[in-house]
């Protein structure tokens, strides 16, 4: 298997380096999604280090998707924004069929109509459920973010400040089980490291929207340990290890436009300082955006607070406005 390492200062700087390493020297592999003539992927086992994930610029223009999605990913992650989401039931449904079908066992009419439900098969979980809501056969439900904090107060050098997304005993069923399994927290001096394993990601389509959302969930850490410790904790480096960094097949024609632009501009031109007036704009509209959901996609009340206590006092007034009333 290929095997690779990648560091860099900032995020669109060592994002930009693993894609192009991972077209350039991954090794060749077939996916379980490939359609009829699609070339194999482009695969490699990497580990990927950025020193300052905080430091401007810090978003690559030429990242697949645009701001307002960029936004909207990062307050499903942190923020859970979309965990409402999810049918009732969806995960053990999903689970459960696809226990069936390993055991060649045949299906409820309830389970075939569930098969063509396109909500319930992309909403089974989420990262923030998992994350911030992990719950058991038993019926337990615990806040492993809470918990690692707590860790990290107790002794902010523990190696026992984590979170595993994974549960063994139906992921195995699932047609997507989660591409994140295990988050690790350490403070260093009064800088804090974060730690990331993820069992495949796709390294042109979505890597930089998850590395974006993990390490704003650092910096919400990093947030809340200096308010218990009473001391400033900075979030500093971001290592991830991706067993399996790709760039599938049929990405392969909007890659080689990735990489015209890589060649045509210099690296400032390739990148936005997130501070910028037109990209606080696109993240503005996003959160506009999801605050106007109504019916069953309508945030409820804390959620619609948490994205009030993200905005500046001119969105404060357009968020009363649309939902008639003040939130604080």
């Amino acid at each position: 298997m290929a095997t690779g390492y990648v560091k860099g200062v900032t995020l669109p700087e060592f994002w930009e380096r693993a894609v192009i390493k991972t077209w350039e020297e991954g090794d060749i592999v077939p996916t379980e999604y490939d359609k009829l003539g699609d070339p194999s992927s482009r695969d490699m086992n990497i580990l990927l280090h950025v020193t300052n994930p905080q430091q401007e610029p810090r978003i690559h223009r030429a990242f697949p998707g645009g701001l307002e999605d960029l936004e909207a990913y990062r307050l499903e992650v942190v923020e859970g924004i979309h965990d409402h989401w999810i049918p009732k039931k969806a995960y053990e449904t999903i689970t459960g069929i696809g226990r069936k079908k390993r055991h060649n066992l045949p299906l409820t009419e309830t389970e075939k109509e569930a098969l063509k439900d396109p909500n319930l098969q992309k909403w089974s979980y989420t990262y923030a459920q998992r994350i911030f809501a992990y719950d058991t056969p038993d019926g337990a439900i615990t806040n492993q973010y809470d918990e690692a904090l707590e860790k990290l107060v107790e002794a902010p050098h523990t190696r026992r400040a984590m979170f595993s997304l994974l549960k063994p005993w139906s992921d195995i069923f699932h047609h997507d089980p989660p591409c994140l399994n295990l988050v690790q927290f350490r403070v260093l001096g009064d800088e804090l490291r974060m730690h990331v394993t993820m069992r495949s990601n796709d390294g042109f389509k979505a890597a930089f929207m998850n590395m974006w959302s993990f390490t704003d969930l650092q910096r919400k850490m990093a947030e809340d340990l200096s308010g218990r410790l009473k001391k400033n904790i900075t979030p500093a480096d971001y290592i991830q290890n991706s067993i399996s960094f790709h760039i599938y097949g049929f990405d392969f024609s909007a890659l080689s436009k990735f990489l015209e632009t890589v060649k045509a501009r210099s690296f400032e031109e390739r990148v936005w300082d997130s501070r910028l007036d037109v990209v606080q704009g696109s993240f503005r509209d996003a959160r506009m955006r999801e605050l106007k959901h109504t019916g069953d996609k309508e945030l409820p009340p804390r959620k619609k607070l948490a994205l009030w206590k993200q905005a500046g006092a001119d969105e404060r007034e357009e968020y009363a406005r649309i939902l008639g009333r003040r939130l604080g």
